[in-house]
């Protein structure tokens, strides 16, 4: 019996470590989650690809953050932070973090892609920020299962945010977005305040919804084990927010050679 219960623990903690080791180059759990969570990602509020060094710099100080290190960002990667957009962070550089390449993303690689030393400051990029105690708006997530909401909720939210979530679990989990509460300014088109979710790595590709007013959207679930969510709010009216919860959906393994495919459930 105990050689019996000792075996099933091996077995169990070989399917763990299996679960959250290297697969494609990407480590899918990490002693420095607690550091990485606090790296995140911003564009001006006039739209991609429009802040200077100096007004990089400011948008993280406004948040009480700063610019991100090469390192910051890279361990924040290393847990699946992924984003198609260069930005600038510490010391004046300019790159972005991808754990997967794409036609128009990564250049054919994988990890930092670093555009080295701005010698003219007055390029205009993105940010990548730092602030490991600010976590309301945005972040890298890879709890099992978390409430998301919108910044100061059930207060209204401010004028002028821009948060991303990004969500990554195990290898073999899918994620179950439920909406609880939702109150975003209403517009024709979606195009002053509004919630997008993305079934991918980033919010370039696997557009899932976009959502505005005070109905509560449907159930979403992922395809794999990351989404990414993008707020935004414009410079006019506010409303409540909004609250949801994803939770993990445990997709079993084929229990044969097959060491990339499994079976969907019946949802």
């Amino acid at each position: 019996m105990r050689v019996f219960t000792l075996l099933w623990t091996v077995g169990i903690v070989l399917k763990e470590a299996q679960a959250w080791g290297f697969k494609n180059g990407i480590f899918h759990n990490s002693i420095w989650l607690e550091q990485a969570a606090g790296v995140y990602h911003r564009e001006s509020r006039k739209g991609r690809y429009q802040l200077t060094y100096k007004e990089a710099k400011a948008v993280c100080k406004y948040e009480g953050g700063k610019l991100a290190t090469y390192e910051q960002l890279e361990a924040a990667r290393q847990i699946g932070f992924h984003v198609c957009a260069a930005g600038w962070f510490d010391k004046g550089r300019v790159g972005y973090p991808i754990v997967k390449s794409g036609a128009n993303c990564g250049f054919g690689k994988i990890g930092i892609i670093d555009y080295g030393y701005r010698l003219n400051k007055s390029e205009k990029w993105d940010v990548y920020c730092y602030n490991p105690n600010s976590k309301e708006c945005g972040g890298v997530l890879t709890d099992q299962q978390k409430i998301i909401q919108s910044p100061g909720f059930p207060e209204e939210y401010q004028d002028e945010q821009i948060c991303y979530w990004h969500i990554r679990v195990r290898l073999g989990q899918r994620i179950h977005l439920h909406f609880l509460e939702f109150d975003v300014e209403d517009d024709t088109s979606c195009l002053a305040d509004y919630l997008d979710v993305y079934d991918s790595y980033d919010d370039v590709s696997g557009f899932a919804g976009r959502f505005c007013g005070d109905y509560i959207p449907d159930d979403i679930i992922s395809t794999g084990n990351v989404m990414t969510l993008k707020f935004l709010s414009d410079s006019s009216v506010t409303a409540g927010g909004f609250q949801l919860e994803y939770t993990v959906i445990n997709v079993p393994l084929i229990p044969h050679n097959c060491t990339d495919c499994f079976h969907l459930p019946m949802v």
